[in-house]
C-alpha cells in the first residue's frame, strides 16, 4: 500500500517538474509567458492536482462541487494573500457571468485600439483552473502552497502529498520559478505562438482534419498558427492564430489598408449547401493584395470563444492573394452580378455573388486602384462623364452586324465580362500569348480583348476618351468576343499537354527509384492473404503446431505471420531466440540444447574473466584514492600518474566513446611469462569474431594472468572456477565468479581467508593487466553501473535482482568488445531482451546477435549517416512536398532528428508493449520485405503527422520538440501499417507494376 501511495507522489512530482520545465523554456525563449500560454493551463491542471491529493472532506466542503475553490476560501480566512486571491477571483467572475449575459445583437467586435471594454476574455479551460491561475499570475502561488504544506494537518491525510515533509516543501519551491515569471496581455503579432505541446497540435489537427478547405481542394485546413518571422508563399494563405484576432484585422488597421468592404455576399461552399452570406473584404499591405470573404456566422458574435476557433465555417472562409489570380470572370444573371476568379493554374475559386446596384463595378473600381501602379487591368475600366467607373463598351455580333448591348432591351441583356490582371513590369509582359501560354490558358483564353496598335504601344486610347463612344479614328482594335469552341480547343491542348509531361516524370521518377531505391527492399513482394491472411500474426496453436511438425512448416511462412500481425505474447520467449538468430528455423531439441550448453559455457567463462579484472580496477581504485589523501594531507604534490587517473575520471562521460589515453609502460611480472596461457574450451562457430578477445596490445590473456596466481596445487582449468576460496580450498560453482562486494558462502572461520586471496589475486595478476587495460574496464564498468541503475527504473521487471543481471549481461558483451566499449544507449537495447527472455545467459547470446547490425548506428559505426542519406532519397521520392517544406524551413533534411530512433530501434519512442512488436516485425522484414525496415518505420513516423508538419511550418528545433513530446505516444500499430505500405509502394516502383 505504501509503495503505491509513494509511486503517486512521485507521478504528481513528475508532472509539476515537467511543466515547470515546460514554462521557463517558453520565459527563457520568449522573455516573457502570455497568460493566454497553453503551458500556464498545464501547469494550474497538475498542480490542482496535487492540491487535491488527500484533501480532507471538511476542506474540500461538504455540498461545494469545486474542491480547489473551497479550499482556497478555506485558507484564505487564515492566510491574507490567498484571501486577496479569493477577492480577484470572485472579480472575475462576477465580469464573466456579466459579459455571458450581455444581449448579442449589437456587434461586439472593436476596431484595434478601442477600449470600451475593459471584461477580460477567459477562455473555458482558464476559467476551469481559476484559482490556481490566478494566483500563479498574481505571483503568490508558491506562497499559498508554502502556507498549506506548514499547516497541512488542517486540510490533509497524513498520507497526502502536500502532507509528506519531503514531497510538500518540493512542490512549493518548484512553483517559486513560475511565480517569478511576468506574464502578459498584450498581443504581439505571434502572441498565441507559445510552442503548444505536441498533445494540443495533434488535438487541434483532429479537430480540423475532417473538413475540407474550399480555397485550397487538394489541402487539409491549417491549423491557425502563424510562427514569429515565418516566411513562404503559403504565408497568405493562412488564418491568424486567433479567431477573434483574425475577424478584427478585417477592418483597418495599421499593417494593412482597407480598400473594399460588403455585407451579404453569396458564396457556395459546397454543392449540397446553401449560398452563405458574408462580408467581402479587400486588403492592402506593403507589398500583396489580398481578398477575405468570411462568413457572417464569424462576424456576429453569436458563438463562444471556444465555438469561434472550433466552428466549421473556418472551413469555408476564403482567403485569396490575388497575385495568384490571372483572370476575373463576371457574369450578369437576373440583374444580379456573379465574379469568378481564375488561379494560374486554372482552377477557379467559388463564385462571389454581388447584391443588386452596382457594388461588382464598384469592387472592380477599387481593386484596380489597388493594383496600381505595378499592375492593371485588362481591360481597364472606362471612365464615364457624370458617371465615374463604368464597364468598357462590349460589342455582341449578331447575324453579322454588330449591335450595340446599350441599345438593346435591358431584360433581354446578359452580359459577360473577362479582366485579365497583368504586371507591366514583368519580362513576359512584352509577348501576351506566351504569357497566357505558360499560365495555362492558352492563347486565345479571354472572352474578348484589345489588340496592339500599329505603333506597337498597348491599346489604352479607347479607354481614355472622355466618353466610350469616342474611339480614335488610327485604333484598329477589334472589340469581339472569342468563340467559346477556341476556348475548349485551347484547354484541351494544356490538358494533353500536362498529362504527357506527367507520364515523362513519371519514367523518370521510376528511373530514379530503380537507381536509388533498388537495394532497399526485397524484389520480391510477399503477399499478405496468400497462402493465408497473416493479420493475426503468429498465435501460440500455430507455433505448437509448428514445434510438433517442425519439418512441414516453411520459415518464410512463419515470418511472414510475424511480419504482418507479430507475435503473441505467451510465445515471445520462445520465438524471439529464432528471430534473432540464436536457433535456426528447424533445429532439433538435441541441437537447442546442445547450443545453450555452448553458450551456458561461454557465459561463464567470459563472466569470470571481466569479474577477475574487476577485483583488479576496484583495488587500484582503492589504492589511488588512499595515495591521493596521503598527498593532499602532506602538501606535496600529487604525482603525474594519479593525476593523470583523477582527470580521467572527472572527464568521464557517459554519452561518447572516449578513446584510451598513451600510458606510462608498466615491466610485467616475468613469471607470468614462463607460464603459458591456458586455451578456454571452443565456443559455438557462431560467435567467433575479431573483436571477441583482448585486444593486441595486452601482454597476457586474462586466463593465464588470473591461473598464473593460483597456487599449482589448485584447480588449473577455468570451468572448474578461476576463483577459489583461500583457507577451505573449496571451489566456487563451474565457471561462476562472485562478485567483489559480495562474499560467498563458506565455513565458519574462512572470511578472513577469501579477503587475503582477494589480496594476493590483486598484487599477482596486477602485473599481468597493462595500465591501458585496466582504465579501459574502469572507465566502460563506470558507464555502465550509471546506466544500469538509471534503465527503465519505472517497469516493473527491473528489480535489484534482475538489474544486477542486467550488468553482467552487458559487462560481459563489453568484455568481448573492449575496441568498441559502453556506449550509451546499450543498456537500452538489451532491456527488452531481459523482459521477454528472463535468462541472463540466453539474453547474452540474443544481444550479442542484436548487435552484429545495432553496433554499426553507434559512434564507431557508420550505418547512421548511411540511414540519413537514405531518408533522403526515400522521402523524396515518396513525399516530395514534404521534402521541398523541410528543404525551405532551415532545411532539415539531414534528418538528424531521427538520429535516436535509429540508434536505439524506436525503443524510447513507444510504450514497452509496443517496442516488442516492433522489434519482431523489424527483424522478420529482413526476410519478406526490406533489410532497411527502420527506415520505413521512420518515414511512416514523419508522414503520420506531416499534415501537423506541414500546417505549421515545423523548422529543426520545432520538429526535434515535437517528437520528444510525442515519445510513448504514438500509434504502433497505425506506424507499422503505414510502414509495410511504404514497402510496398517502393517494391512496386521498381516493377514498374
Amino acid at each position: 500500500m505504501s509503495c503505491s501511495a509513494d509511486a503517486v507522489k512521485d507521478k504528481l512530482l513528475w508532472n509539476v517538474k515537467k511543466e515547470v520545465k515546460q514554462i521557463m523554456e517558453e520565459a527563457v525563449t520568449r522573455k516573457f509567458v502570455h497568460e493566454d500560454s497553453s503551458h500556464i493551463i498545464a501547469l494550474c491542471g497538475v498542480v490542482e492536482a496535487c492540491l487535491l491529493h488527500m484533501l480532507k472532506r471538511r476542506a474540500a466542503g461538504f455540498l461545494r462541487t469545486d474542491k480547489v475553490a473551497a479550499l482556497f476560501t478555506k485558507v484564505g480566512k487564515t492566510c491574507a494573500i490567498a484571501g486577496d486571491v479569493c477577492k480577484k477571483v470572485q472579480e472575475l467572475q462576477q465580469q464573466v457571468e456579466s459579459r455571458k449575459n450581455q444581449p448579442n445583437g449589437q456587434e461586439p467586435l472593436k476596431r484595434q485600439g478601442s477600449t470600451t471594454s475593459k471584461t477580460p476574455v477567459l477562455t473555458p479551460q482558464a476559467i476551469k483552473h481559476i484559482w490556481v491561475r490566478t494566483a500563479l499570475i498574481e505571483k503568490v502561488l508558491d506562497k499559498i502552497v508554502q502556507y498549506i504544506v506548514d499547516n497541512c494537518s488542517k486540510y490533509y491525510e497524513k498520507e497526502a502529498l502536500l502532507a509528506d515533509p519531503v514531497c510538500g516543501p518540493i512542490l512549493a519551491s518548484l512553483l517559486v520559478g513560475p511565480c517569478a515569471l511576468e506574464y502578459t496581455k498584450l498581443k504581439t503579432a505571434d502572441h498565441y505562438w507559445t510552442d503548444p505541446s505536441a498533445d494540443e497540435l495533434v488535438q487541434r489537427h483532429r479537430i480540423h482534419g475532417a473538413h475540407g478547405r474550399q480555397d485550397s481542394p487538394s489541402k487539409r485546413p491549417a491549423l491557425g498558427i502563424r510562427k514569429r518571422h515565418s516566411s513562404g508563399s503559403t504565408s497568405e494563405d493562412r488564418f491568424a492564430a486567433s479567431a477573434r484576432e483574425y475577424v478584427e484585422s478585417l477592418h483597418q488597421n495599421s499593417r494593412t489598408h482597407l480598400l473594399y468592404g460588403k455585407n451579404n455576399v453569396l458564396v457556395q461552399p459546397k454543392d449540397d449547401l446553401e449560398a452563405i452570406p458574408g462580408y467581402l473584404s479587400l486588403h492592402q499591405s506593403a507589398d500583396s493584395l489580398t481578398l477575405k470573404w468570411t462568413p457572417n456566422q464569424l462576424m456576429n458574435g453569436t458563438l463562444g470563444d471556444s465555438e469561434l476557433e472550433k466552428s466549421v465555417y473556418w472551413d469555408y472562409a476564403l482567403i485569396v492573394p490575388l497575385s495568384q489570380i490571372v483572370c476575373i470572370h463576371c457574369h450578369q444573371q437576373q440583374s444580379r452580378w456573379t465574379l469568378v476568379l481564375v488561379s494560374q493554374d486554372g482552377t477557379q475559386r467559388p463564385p462571389l455573388h454581388f447584391p443588386q446596384g452596382g457594388h461588382l463595378l464598384a469592387f472592380l473600381s477599387c481593386l484596380e486602384n489597388g493594383l496600381l501602379p505595378r499592375g492593371q487591368l485588362e481591360p481597364p475600366l472606362w471612365s464615364q462623364q457624370g458617371k465615374g467607373k463604368v464597364f468598357p463598351k462590349l460589342r455582341k455580333r449578331n447575324s453579322n452586324k454588330s449591335v450595340d448591348l446599350e441599345e438593346m432591351p435591358a431584360e433581354d441583356t446578359s452580359t459577360d465580362y473577362v479582366f485579365r490582371i497583368i504586371y507591366p513590369g514583368h519580362k513576359h509582359d512584352n509577348n501576351t500569348s506566351e504569357m497566357i501560354e505558360m499560365q495555362g490558358f492558352g492563347a486565345n483564353l479571354l472572352s474578348w480583348q484589345l489588340e496592339h496598335c500599329s505603333q506597337g504601344s498597348s491599346c489604352i486610347s479607347c479607354s481614355m476618351g472622355s466618353s466610350p463612344y469616342d474611339i480614335p479614328s488610327c485604333c484598329t482594335c477589334i472589340h469581339d468576343r472569342t468563340p467559346l469552341k477556341m476556348l475548349c480547343e485551347s484547354m484541351k491542348r494544356q490538358i494533353i499537354s500536362r498529362a504527357f509531361y506527367g507520364w515523362l516524370a513519371h519514367c523518370r521518377h521510376l528511373s530514379t527509384v530503380r537507381t536509388h531505391l533498388s537495394a532497399l527492399v526485397n524484389h520480391s513482394i510477399v503477399p499478405p492473404d496468400r497462402p493465408a491472411c497473416a493479420a493475426a500474426g503468429l498465435t501460440k496453436e500455430l507455433w505448437s503446431k509448428y514445434q510438433k511438425d517442425r519439418k512441414n512448416y516453411k520459415e518464410l511462412e512463419l515470418l511472414r505471420r510475424v511480419y504482418y500481425g507479430g507475435v503473441q505474447h505467451e510465445i515471445r520467449k520462445e520465438v524471439w531466440p529464432f528471430l534473432l538468430g540464436h536457433y535456426k528455423f528447424g533445429m532439433a531439441k538435441k541441437e537447442m540444447d546442445q547450443v545453450d550448453a555452448d553458450i551456458a559455457l561461454r557465459y561463464q567463462k567470459v563472466m569470470a574473466e571481466w569479474k577477475a579484472c574487476e577485483v583488479i580496477v576496484k583495488q587500484r581504485e582503492k589504492e589511488s584514492h588512499s595515495a591521493t589523501l596521503a598527498k593532499f594531507s602532506s602538501g606535496s604534490s600529487i604525482d603525474s600518474h594519479v593525476q593523470r587517473l583523477i582527470h580521467r575520471d572527472s572527464t568521464i562521460s557517459n554519452d561518447v566513446f572516449i578513446s584510451v589515453d598513451e600510458t606510462e609502460p608498466v615491466e610485467q611480472d616475468p613469471k607470468g611469462q614462463e607460464e603459458p596461457a591456458l586455451t578456454a574450451p571452443p565456443a559455438a562457430a557462431e560467435f567467433d569474431s575479431p573483436d571477441s578477445g583482448l585486444p593486441s596490445s595486452r601482454n597476457y590473456s586474462v586466463a593465464s594472468g588470473v591461473l598464473s596466481s593460483i597456487d599449482d596445487g589448485q584447480g588449473g582449468s577455468f570451468e572448474d572456477g578461476p576463483e577459489e576460496e583461500g583457507s577451505a580450498g573449496q571451489r566456487a560453482q563451474p565457471g561462476l565468479l562472485q562478485p567483489q562486494d559480495s562474499v560467498p558462502e563458506e565455513q565458519p572461520g574462512s572470511q578472513l581467508g577469501s579477503q587475503d586471496y582477494l589480496v594476493d589475486v590483486a598484487s599477482v595478476c596486477a602485473a599481468s593487466y597493462t595500465i591501458e587495460l585496466l582504465d579501459t574496464v574502469a572507465l566502460n564498468l563506470h558507464r555502465i553501473d550509471k546506466d544500469v541503475q538509471r534503465c527503465d527504473r519505472n517497469y516493473w521487471y527491473f528489480t535489484a535482482e534482475n538489474l544486477e543481471k542486467l550488468r553482467n549481461v552487458m559487462c560481459s558483451y563489453v568484455w568481448e568488445h573492449l575496441e568498441v566499449g559502453y556506449v550509451q544507449g546499450m543498456c537500452d537495447l538489451l532491456a527488452p531482451l531481459m523482459v521477454i527472455l528472463d535468462n541472463d545467459q540466453l539474453a547474452y547470446s540474443c544481444f550479442s546477435h542484436l548487435m552484429k547490425r545495432m553496433s554499426q548506428n553507434f559512434p564507431n559505426g557508420g550505418a547512421m549517416d548511411t540511414h540519413f542519406a537514405n531518408m533522403r532519397s526515400l522521402i523524396q521520392i515518396l513525399d516530395s512536398e514534404l521534402f521541398e517544406l523541410m528543404h525551405q524551413n532551415g532545411d532539415y533534411t539531414h534528418f538528424y532528428f531521427c538520429y535516436r530512433w535509429f540508434l536505439l530501434d524506436f525503443k524510447r519512442e513507444l510504450l514497452y508493449e509496443d517496442v516488442f512488436t516492433v522489434w519482431e516485425v523489424i527483424w522478420a522484414a529482413k526476410h519478406i520485405s526490406s533489410e532497411h525496415f527502420v527506415l520505413f518505420i521512420a518515414l511512416a513516423l514523419v508522414e503520420v503527422y506531416r499534415e501537423i508538419i506541414r500546417d505549421n511550418n515545423m523548422d529543426f528545433t520545432d520538429i526535434i520538440k515535437f517528437f520528444n513530446e510525442m515519445a510513448e505516444h504514438h500509434d504502433a500499430a497505425e506506424i507499422l501499417r503505414i510502414a509495410r505500405d511504404l514497402v510496398y509502394k517502393v517494391q512496386t516502383l521498381i516493377e514498374n507494376k
